[in-house]
């Protein structure tokens, strides 16, 4: 396979929201730093959306569930952190 890889890594945060913000903002630049990669921070998003019951009605209509081993789509919602916090 050629072409980027993505990752998605992703903590539960305890403590202090600021403190751990501070300490991932550190880790996502030394990342950089030593690798060239930028990441972004996400925080997720449970709120309902608009988009999700598009998405599922024309996923149904486009047959696009069918070649899904258990039939379902999993998603999760995230948002940049600061608007997230908001």
């Amino acid at each position: 396979m050629s072409g980027p890889t993505h990752f998605y890594v992703w903590y539960t945060v305890r403590g202090e929201l600021a403190n751990a913000m501070e300490k991932v903002s550190g880790l996502m630049s030394a990342v950089e730093a030593r690798t060239g990669i930028a990441g972004r921070v996400l925080a997720r998003r449970d709120d309902a959306a608009r988009f999700e019951r598009v998405l599922s009605e024309l996923a149904r209509e486009h047959d696009a569930l069918s070649f899904i081993e258990d039939g379902r789509r999993h998603t999760e919602r995230f948002a940049a952190l600061t608007d997230a916090l908001q």
